[in-house]
Formats: structure tokens, sequence, C-alpha cells
């Protein structure tokens, strides 16, 4: 394991004492890359856990590890130019607590308070502002990236893009996310929350195009429960409140959405209303929520996991999965989803095209033309014996040219992996930041080492 401790402790310091720390951190991981003698391959270890599906026989687990805990600091917040400079292993929960008290949160805040800025960067987080502002790393203005040789580059939109584009999505194969900018936005107290129920999804998809060409929503998402109720969640800024929830024990959030017409809630609660769990979550009776409920949420059961994969499942695992389907395409998408898998509720978070990124092949960007993607997540999917959920789904979505993210187990073979995503630019990226490839290239990492096919004792 490579660590080397320099200071610790989630704080805001002095500008010029952070820098001189923040430099100190970066210098010691450089100089441990520079020094290093094995071969690989290496991932990262990190305070928080990973908010990647835990699987049974991930290799990576025995893989020689870059001890990023250090860089835990939030580093500056503008509170003129509405930025923060943070290193990676900050959590957004973090994030949050500092810069609320300034009236002012990122765009983009995930779900679960303990997702941290270099996994959304990694991993691609989206939440319910991503109509208007695409993903998290959508918002962001600069990195620093240490390579595995142990050099440090900077990169933004207008100083060595392809590495800052490439960035994102890597999760981790590219290179060490040292430290991040990215902009902020101005927030009221609280969050007023209307549900709209629609018994179609045509009619579903027409509010959500509603609140998509107009001003006025500040968050957009919603659930599909069955082929005939969704519920779109339009959330709106207010400075005052008649009333709050918090859904931070005895109660759930998503278990709300179905039963009320409006909610409010402290942002900060907003924020991290699904921290629980996005539409299943346990202890579901009122006795052990009362005993255990303050205590069940998505670190803890992540940090179970990932201690206990023993208890992980052989085969079949659960599916749990996020997919992006462009909006025109939703109906044959979710055709399919009600003939073939049935399972509800469906978190929807309607994803605004920023850009044609750079880590998706120029032929999959020839079939979109929508300036609009559905984020369809599910969660605790049951798989029926002799069946894999998962590679259904995946043959699904290329046929309505749709995608999905990799932190769930993935089946692809190698060849249609690197038709969806960018062969092209990924080696461009890899070959200055990381030759040797010690941390894995992507298929490897995400479809192979992630299902322990990498090793000699594969299953």
């Amino acid at each position: 394991m490579l660590t080397e401790s320099v200071t610790g402790g989630p704080r805001v310091e002095g500008p010029s004492r952070a820098a001189a720390l923040h430099e100190a951190k970066v210098e010691a991981i450089a100089r441990q890359l520079r020094q290093r003698k094995g071969k690989g391959p290496a991932s990262f270890k990190k305070k928080s856990p990973p908010h990647s599906v835990p699987k049974r026989f991930d290799s990576r687990r025995r893989d020689e590890k870059v001890d990023l805990s250090d860089l835990d600091q939030l580093l500056d917040i503008d509170t003129v130019g509405m930025t923060c400079t943070a290193e990676p292993a900050v959590t957004f929960d973090e994030v949050v607590r500092a810069t609320l008290p300034h009236g002012l949160i990122p765009y983009i805040v995930p779900e679960h308070k303990t997702i941290t800025l270099g996994g959304a960067i990694a991993g691609c987080s989206i939440e319910s502002m991503s109509f208007r502002q695409g993903g998290f790393h959508d918002t962001c203005l600069e990195y620093e990236v240490i390579t595995a040789k142990g050099e440090v580059l900077r990169c933004s939109p207008r100083e060595d893009p392809l590495l800052f584009e490439m960035m994102h999505g890597s999760f981790g194969t590219l290179g060490i996310l040292s430290k991040l900018r990215f902009k902020l936005v101005r927030c009221a107290p609280f969050v007023r929350v209307t549900n709209e129920t629609h018994s179609s999804l045509e009619s579903f998809q027409q509010g959500i195009w509603h609140h998509f060409q107009n001003e006025g929503a500040d968050y957009l998402d919603g659930q599909i429960f069955s082929p005939t109720k969704h519920v779109l969640c339009v959330g709106h800024f207010v400075d005052k409140a008649p009333y709050v929830h918090r859904y931070d024990w005895l109660t759930a959030y998503c278990e709300s959405i179905p039963r009320r017409a409006e909610d409010y809630l402290p942002t900060y609660d907003y924020l991290f209303r699904y921290n629980r769990g996005v539409t299943h979550v346990k202890p579901k009776s009122l006795v052990a929520r009362a005993l255990f409920g303050k205590l069940i949420h998505s670190d803890s059961v992540l940090r179970t996991a990932n201690r206990f994969t023993q208890l992980l499942p052989k085969k079949d695992p659960p599916v749990i999965v996020d997919v992006f389907v462009p909006f025109s395409r939703t109906a044959e998408f979710m055709d399919w989803y009600h003939r073939e898998m049935k399972h509800y509720p469906v978190w929807c978070v309607p994803f605004r095209r920023t850009r044609d990124y750079e880590w998706l092949t120029p032929q999959w960007w020839s079939g979109m033309k929508d300036p609009l993607f559905l984020d369809l997540a599910v969660y605790g999917m049951p798989q029926p014996p002799g069946r894999n959920i998962y590679k259904e789904m995946e043959d699904e979505l290329q046929r309505v040219n749709g995608t999905k993210t990799l932190i769930s187990y993935n089946y692809y073979d190698e060849e249609t992996f690197w038709s969806l995503w960018n062969k092209d630019t990924y080696q461009a990226v890899k070959q200055r930041t990381d030759p040797d490839n010690l941390f894995r290239d992507l298929y490897t990492k995400m479809c192979k080492a992630a299902l322990g096919l990498d090793s000699p004792q594969a299953h």
C-alpha cells in the first residue's frame, strides 16, 4: 500500500497555509509514484467507501493501493466568484455544510452524503438540477492531475481540454485527480417540492419537457411506480416554509412521493433526501426504524458490504443500474421494460445534453438528436435464475441508442464496449498519463477486474 500522511481533517485553511499543505500532499503522492518498484495494478484508497456496486469477486481489492485519504481539504470558497476549490476526497456533505452558510451550494449534489468530489467526476454523478446543468463534471472549471509517472498536470476547458474532458467517467484509470475547482449556485433556505402525478408516460414526458423549456423550476426528478403512475417532483427554492420534513429517521422520502402533492424540506435535507435509499428503504417496520433508522444509510450499507464481501452473492446479484435513454426513445425503452422487467419504482432524472462528450464515440453521437436524456435508475431488482438482466439491459440500450454508467455489473464484450466508449480519445490521454497501464484500462477495470475475470482464480 502506498501511504504517506501529511495532514487531515475536512476544514477550510487560510489560503497560503492551505496551498502549502496541498502542495506537500501532492508531492508526497507524486514522489511515491516516481519511486515505486511494483508493476501494479494499483487503485485508490479513500476514507469514504466506493459508491460502485460492491461485487464479491472484485479483484481490485487485491491491488496495490495509492492512499488518497489525505486529499480531504476544502481549499477555498470564493463567495464573489461563486466557486469552490477542494481536494477530491472531500465529500459532498462536507462541501454543502461549508458553502450553505454563505447561501451557496454546488449545482449538482449527488444523493448520498459520502460521495466524494473525485468520485463524482470519475463516475459522472448527476442529480435533480441535471435537467439544466448536465452532470457534476459539467460544472467543473479546472483540475490538477497526478500521472502514474508522478508528473503533476493542470487542465481546464481551455488548457489541455482533452485531458480535462476525458477525466470524466474514467474511474481512476487515467490518473489521480488531486484538486478541482467547480461552480456554486445561490440557494434559499428551503425547497418546496410539488409532486405532479401523471397516468401515462406521454403526459409525464410532456411535464418534463415543459419544465425543461421554461424557466422557473430549480430541481426536477421523478419516479415511475407502474405503467399508469408516474410522479414528477418539481423543486423551487423558497425563503420561508410553513412546515418542513427531513426524512432521516422514521419515514423515507421515496415513500412520501406518491402520497404528498406538496412538501417542504430544508435545502440541506432536500439535497440528501435519498441518502437512506432512492426507491426502497430498509428497515420497513416502524419499530425497526425507531431502533436502527438513524444507523442504516448509504454509507453504513456500503461499508458493511465492502468489509464482509463473503456475504455478497456469488451469482445472480440484484440489479442496481443507471441507464441513459434519449428522450425521444424513452417510450420504446419503457415499453420493453414494462413487458420484460416489471420492477418498480424506477427513479427518473432528466439530463441536459450540454456537449457531445469526448469519451463516447462519434458513431454513438451520430445517432443522437435529442437535447435531453432520461436517466432511469433501477435498485434491487431480483434476477430470475437463468437470466442476466444486466446483459439484457445492455442489449436493449444499444437498440434505442442509449448507454449506462459503469458503476454496476458490466457484461460488454470488448468490441462492443469500445464501439460505445471512445478508444481513440481514451488512448490518446492514457499514453500521456499512464503509459505502463498501472491503473488498468477502462474496459479491463470496469468489465473484467470488477467481476474477478482478470485474475488466475477467475470465477
